[in-house]
Order: structure tokens, then sequence, then C-alpha cells
């Protein structure tokens, strides 16, 4: 059970990540110009869509009053417009993602929650509704809207390896998801078939730290995960790259068919590399996975 001086001390570790965080993705947001990706469109938008049951969230004038008496669930009227403007986000918040070979790199899980808001940031300048799957935080507009964001990004998941979130997927909506996808592959496929049956297209962004491409370790060595869940101890470490090597790249290439399959767009960057250009690719990949594009 958590004491409340240690909520306390967790709830302020968490906040004080925040400016740090919002002024990295401001910054990074800023050398993107938006172009026309998420520009509202003239004559769009009164279309009716759906109705779906009300979410967390959601405000009271969402609420179609008519639909909603004809039984004892509360429904939303959508329109066509409002579908294509939602981008739900899931960031790895697993152990695994704060890893970092070097103190002069950062975290995998830095540079998600640095790009993953760096996109927010450029998608809400363009009049697009953002938010997480999942329930916790729907898609919408706005400055708070990022401002939660930031601080639910800025949450750390105690198991090592974390699924992908595939709850509450609006249909026809896009989708980002960005993880070091160590875990179970099986919650990858899971997340995006669902995607796929409900018309979600999306942007899959694999992080990598450079030593997990390069896996330079020799002799006596001892490989432990982040969560210290899993050990393993080696007199000969060289003697384990090649099958390390090859499980690397038989995961990439189940991660690019599982995108293809379901229509997604796959991604690799590395935490070596400058994240101006893994925004940068994140952003055209959204571009070309937009509705109408």
């Amino acid at each position: 059970m958590i004491t409340p001086t240690a909520l306390r001390e967790k709830a302020e570790t968490q906040a004080a990540r925040l400016p740090p965080l919002l002024a990295r993705a401001e910054h990074l947001a800023g050398a993107v110009l938006l172009g026309d990706h998420g520009r509202r469109r003239a004559g769009m938008g009164d279309d009716f869509w759906q109705y779906r049951p009300a979410q967390m969230g959601d405000s009271l004038r969402m609420i179609d009053h008519r639909r909603s008496a004809m039984g004892d669930v509360q429904f939303v009227r959508e329109r066509e417009w409002q579908i294509a403007q939602s981008v739900m986000l899931w960031v790895d918040q697993g152990a695994s993602m704060r890893f970092a070979s070097t103190p002069d790199l950062p975290t995998k899980a830095e540079r998600a929650r640095v790009l993953s808001l760096a996109v927010s940031i450029l998608l809400v300048r363009g009049g697009e509704r953002v938010g997480l799957t999942g329930t916790r935080l729907p898609p919408r507009r706005g400055n708070a809207q990022i401002l939660r964001l930031a601080e639910m990004f800025s949450e750390d998941a105690e198991e090592d390896y974390s699924p992908p979130e595939h709850r509450a997927m609006i249909p026809h909506a896009r989708a980002v998801f960005i993880s070091d996808f160590m875990g179970d592959i099986e919650g990858v496929r899971t997340a995006l078939t669902k995607a796929a049956d409900r018309g979600v297209r999306g942007v899959l962004c694999h992080v990598l730290d450079p030593a997990e491409e390069a896996f330079p370790f020799r002799g006596r060595t001892i490989f432990q995960s982040v969560g210290g869940t899993i050990e393993h101890e080696t007199l000969k470490a060289s003697e384990l790259k090649d099958r390390y090597l090859d499980r690397l790249a038989a995961r990439k290439a189940e991660l690019q068919q599982l995108c293809a399959i379901a229509g997604w767009q796959y991604g690799l960057h590395h935490t070596g590399s400058s994240a101006q250009s893994g925004l940068l690719w994140l952003w055209r990949a959204l571009d070309g996975g937009r509705a109408g594009a």
C-alpha cells in the first residue's frame, strides 16, 4: 500500500518532469512546418457519421438526448470530420523503455515521450483532436489537452513490457504507437487487428537504443531487464550476438508484416539519431495516413 507521503513524492517527481518535457516538445515541434496537414476543410463536419456510447471526458453538450432516451445508455452523435480529425496515441510506459546504453543518450522512454508530445502539439495546432487509446483521455483539442498528455506520458509502469492499449478505438480515426516492442508480439497483433477491424489507420514507431542494434557485449556479462524480473549471465556474450541479431531482425520483420496487413506504416528510430529526424518521419507518416490523403 502506498503511503500518502510516498504518493506525494511520486506526484512531485512526475510534476517536475513536465516543464522540461514540454519545453523540449515545444522546441522540437517549432522546427516542423504545419503545411496543409491537419487544416480544417470547408464544407466538412456537418455530415452525420454514427452514434457511439458516451465515454469519460465527453461533455454534456455532445450527448444526443433523443437517441439516449431510447434506452439506459447515453449516446454521442459524431460527425464525419470529427472522426477524421481524431488521433489516438499509445506510448509504451514499460520499464524496458527506461534503458539507455550510455549517459549521453536519452532513454527510449524520454525519446518516445518527446516525439509523441511534439507530434501532439503539431496536431492540436492544426485543429485536430488528440488523446490516448483506451478510456483515460479521449481525443480533444486545446492546450489543456497537451498538458494532460504531458502528465500521463510522464508516468512509469512497473512491468518490464507493456502491451499496446487497444480499447475504445474510434472508428476511422488515426493512431500512433511508440515502443521498443520488446515484449510479447501477441499484444501488438491484437491491437493492430482490432484497429484494422474499426478502420483505424496509423503509424508504428519502433524505438531502439544503438546498443540494442549493435550488441557490443563481450566476455562475462550479466543481462538484466530494467524491471529486474529477468536476468541471464554468460561468460561469452559474443557467442550470443548472432542469435540475438537474428531474433531482432525477425521481430522487425514481423512488425512490418503486421503493419502491412493492418494498413499501418512502420518506422524504426534510434535514440542515437536526432529527435527532429524522428518527428519529421512521424509527421510525414501521419500525413500519408490521413483520411482522404
